[in-house]
């Protein structure tokens, strides 16, 4: 089995390809070791001081550290991976999401339809390039609230893809939205 791996924006945060499917559906993201309890991978990956973070996308895991060390952290997350990806263990042992509630009022439920749209079709599929999700939770008063998980979480870049990017994007095609923040 060989794994790539590809540096994201974010320093603290590496992006492994594994050469299969790595999730099927929803990105999961776990930030704890007590989150990672309903995946052997992850729980795994949290075993290795210094991780931080893991990230599971449809064909990729991104890992983050406290450290950024890479030149050590490297060897052991791609030994873990490559050993859970031997075993046939699977990825998830409870399929239960980690998506939290959606906040919006219902007589914007156009506007926020095609927030999404926008955000699926234009947004994601770039963000997960770079190792990453971004994902919708709010809008009130033209601000659309977007939670950045996986290599966008704590990276330097974010505000810039937010200002200059996702919010410039979603004024072009709908004037009600006035401003895009992040949220946790």
């Amino acid at each position: 089995m060989f794994i790539q791996t590809e540096s994201t924006p974010n320093p603290a945060t590496l992006k492994f390809l594994p050469g299969r499917v790595v999730l099927e559906g929803s990105p999961r993201e776990f930030l704890t070791p007590e989150q990672a309890a309903v995946s052997p991978l992850a729980g795994a990956l949290f075993e290795i001081a210094g991780v931080t973070g893991v990230f599971f996308g449809a064909d990729f895991i991104t890992v983050t550290s406290r450290d950024a060390d890479w030149a050590h952290l490297k060897p052991a997350v791609l030994g873990v991976i490559m050993e859970h990806f031997m075993s046939g263990a699977p990825i998830l042992t409870s399929v239960e999401t980690a998506a939290g509630a959606e906040d919006f009022d219902p007589a914007d439920a156009e506007t926020v339809s095609s927030i999404k749209e926008l955000l699926d079709t234009r947004v994601r599929p770039a963000v997960a390039a770079d190792g990453g999700d971004i994902t919708f939770r709010a809008y009130k008063d033209g601000v659309v609230y977007l939670n950045m998980r996986g290599a966008c979480a704590g990276c330097p870049s974010s505000t810039a893809t937010l200002r200059n990017g996702i919010q410039n994007l979603l004024r072009h095609f709908l004037p009600d939205v006035r401003e895009v923040r992040a949220v946790a």
